[in-house]
């Protein structure tokens, strides 16, 4: 008796755990995430003198993927700005690193009670796919609401561990593109990584997944068919993804994508 292949696109076959980015890659929230960052920096920049933020280009190149403290680092810092850290208590402004930061999340979190954040197309028949395969599923983000929007997306049941922000403060895990996240899930699966896919969208995940050590990382380019269609992928590619597909619907096999 023949037994028929999980329903898995060629890059998942083979592993026995998958570890998912979350925004951008199973959670339609990146344009939530870039909407709160152009919130926060653009009074900065404007008080330099400088262009506004740039929601795509430039939140995929210095915030995407990174903690919300490293990314109101970055992004000043590429602008030429020397802003001075502040203080963690710091409320939400332009006048520090940590101000900055605070204004960020203030500003998610204003978007957040205005709409809702949605699983993207064929994220729960893959994590569902992937179940029935017997293949372990953690979730890691430098977010701090990602259980929170995994939950309400209905997604949060198929992960057998989640590492988001608020973990990597407690332990104190450093943030994309060290690898740290992702070892961490990995451990708690008790997979090897390289037993393990990665899955993530943001060039410093893909780096970090690569210097993990993981079987193989998978990125996801949200800007493909875009104004700028090849740019992301090129960048995803250079930074260690050896796959790059353009959602989670990709990661099914044909016959089962159809149903998606």
């Amino acid at each position: 008796m023949t037994t028929s292949p999980p329903p898995l696109a060629p890059p998942l076959r083979g592993a026995r755990a998958v570890v998912f980015d979350t925004d951008g890659v199973l959670l339609d929230s990146a344009g939530l995430h870039a909407a709160a960052w152009k919130a926060a920096f653009d009074p900065c920049l404007a008080a330099a003198g400088q262009p506004p933020f740039d929601p795509e280009a430039e939140y995929r190149r210095w915030v995407d993927g990174r903690s919300r403290l490293d990314g109101a680092a970055a992004l000043p810092a590429a602008r030429g700005l020397r802003l001075p850290l502040g203080d963690p208590a710091d409320g939400p402004g332009s006048g520090s690193v940590h101000a900055l930061a605070a204004a960020k999340e203030a500003a998610f979190v204003r978007g957040l009670a205005e709409r809702d954040v949605p699983a993207l197309l064929g994220a729960p028949r893959l994590l569902r796919a992937l179940g029935d395969a017997g293949v372990a599923c953690a979730a890691v983000s430098a977010s701090r609401h990602a259980r929170e929007l995994l939950r309400r997306a209905g997604l949060l049941e198929w992960f057998a561990v989640v590492v988001d922000g608020t973990e990597a403060a407690r332990l104190g895990l450093p943030g994309k593109p060290d690898p740290a996240l992702f070892l961490e899930a990995a451990a708690r699966l008790g997979v090897p990584p390289a037993e393990c896919v990665a899955v993530e969208d943001a060039v410093a995940g893909v780096e970090a997944a690569r210097r993990g050590g993981f079987k193989a990382v998978v990125g996801v380019d949200r800007a493909s068919g875009g104004s700028d269609t090849g740019a992301q992928e090129g960048a995803l590619r250079t930074h260690g993804a050896g796959v790059v597909v353009s959602g989670p619907a990709e990661l099914l096999d044909a016959a089962e994508r159809r149903r998606t």
